[in-house]
């Protein structure tokens, strides 16, 4: 009984913002806009309450000397410096100089060195894949071989033909693709949601 009344919740709220995407019903539109509502403030909330069980979590460490202990401490002050930042008397909030500092001098390079090594880690993968002679790992490697030479920084006409071909490549091709990975993954995702929350049998199959 417990597990279905949470279930049963989610799947009404679920199939009535469906239904405001297919059906136009001022009603109805209102109803999904007061739920959506609802939702971001329940997200909010689950954020903040991520943030103090995080707080919680490494002060604990850091007074009791356990774990990476230089870790949780950078951790407390990025998590303090950002609110303080934003919260101080005379703060602006997200437009104050000393929020757009720390996004622009710490956040935004961390973020960039993260793709950095993402970028690293598909060289791994496509060297792994080539090693065992992939179908699949050929066409992707010319396929981003057709991409680069896309983008290549050149001037002139054929830099403004390669610039029209990859804005071509990327709204229709590549587009196309990705739309496609978006919807199937949203409608597998929906189903096996579905038969998570109504127990249904084999959902872990």
């Amino acid at each position: 009984m417990r597990r279905s009344v949470p279930a049963t919740v989610v799947v009404v709220v679920g199939l009535l913002l469906l239904v405001n995407y297919i059906v136009i019903n001022p009603l109805l539109a209102g109803a999904a806009e007061a739920v959506l509502r609802l939702v971001v403030v329940l997200a909010a909330g689950a954020a903040l309450a991520g943030g103090v069980a995080l707080v919680h979590r490494h002060g604990g460490d850091l007074l009791r000397g356990r774990g990476d202990r230089l870790g949780s401490a950078v951790l407390l002050a990025g998590l303090a410096a950002v609110p303080i930042a934003g919260l101080y008397p005379g703060s602006q909030g997200v437009a104050d100089p000393a929020v757009r500092w720390l996004v622009g001098a710490l956040l935004a390079p961390l973020i960039a060195s993260l793709f950095a090594m993402l970028f690293v880690f598909l060289l791994l993968a496509m060297r792994e894949g080539m090693a065992i002679r992939s179908r699949q790992v050929t066409v992707m490697l010319l396929a981003a071989g057709v991409v680069i030479v896309l983008l290549l920084p050149l001037g002139g006409q054929i830099g403004a033909s390669l610039a029209t071909a990859a804005d071509w490549a990327m709204a229709v091709p590549i587009g196309g693709v990705f739309r496609g990975l978006l919807i199937g993954v949203a409608v597998v995702t929906a189903v096996h949601a579905a038969r998570v929350l109504l127990v249904v049998e084999g959902a872990d199959d």
